[in-house]
């Protein structure tokens, strides 16, 4: 199993590790620790390098295979207990933080005020879209959740993260916010994102640490996707 640095600390661009596997055929190593995030939950896998014995290679591709975390080499690959350095895509990593916690503030909001549930979601730096079982979604509402989301980044909200047993976290109300729990009973630790005083979820992905760093959002389109379900996509500002 890798350990998982990027969910403690979403900010580390550079780390040390050792492989411990390679797969030849896949040219993907593993390594014992990783701060390149995997994807899953909508936000896309990270980019970046590997550096070993003096060299360079471009990661592209980072997947979780059951805990163990693959990252595709560009190149030659390190033998099994190499010491590399990785570093993260820092510029795209951070765009994603940002447009992740503005889904956060996004699902909070209309949580909060229309108790409307999230069907589905996905992102790519500075933009994203998020699904709800919302029957009714107009350009004046759309205005008036747009104007909540920007006033909701200005009050400077805090974001934590926390660690939680599965029997602990499964005790606070509404902590999976989609239609469907998409935790798989293995799981016996849940990571819980928290917006202090409007948001506390289960997620994965990494986000910034305050609402401020978010910036300007705007909520550039909506659609319907049947009778219930409507679609809100957002684009953050440089």
């Amino acid at each position: 199993m890798t350990e998982l640095l990027y969910q403690i600390n979403s900010y580390l661009k550079e780390f040390e590790s050792m492989v411990i596997e390679i797969n030849q055929e896949e040219n993907a190593i593993i390594l014992d620790k990783t701060a390149f995030y995997p994807g899953g939950g909508g936000q896309p896998n990270d980019f970046g390098e590997i550096q070993f014995d003096n060299k360079t290679f471009q990661v592209k591709k980072v997947k979780n295979q059951g805990g163990r975390i693959l990252h595709w080499i560009e190149g030659e690959l390190p033998t099994i207990g190499s010491q590399i350095i990785g570093k993260i895509d820092w510029e795209r990593r951070y765009k994603l933080m940002r447009t992740h916690s503005a889904l956060h503030v996004l699902c909070g909001v209309v949580w909060r005020d229309y108790s409307a549930q999230v069907t589905g979601g996905n992102m790519e730096p500075l933009k994203g879209r998020m699904d709800f079982e919302f029957k009714n979604l107009q350009k004046e509402l759309a205005q008036e959740i747009e104007n909540t989301i920007n006033y909701e980044i200005q009050r400077e909200r805090k974001i934590r993260i926390k660690i939680l047993q599965r029997k602990e976290a499964f005790k606070i109300t509404d902590l999976i916010r989609t239609k469907i729990n998409l935790l798989p009973e293995h799981i016996t630790k849940v990571r819980t994102v928290e917006i202090v005083g409007l948001d506390l979820q289960a997620d994965g992905g990494t986000h910034v640490a305050n609402t401020k760093e978010i910036g300007h959002v705007k909520i550039v389109d909506y659609k319907s996707k049947g009778i219930i379900n409507k679609r809100v996509y957002i684009e953050l500002d440089e």
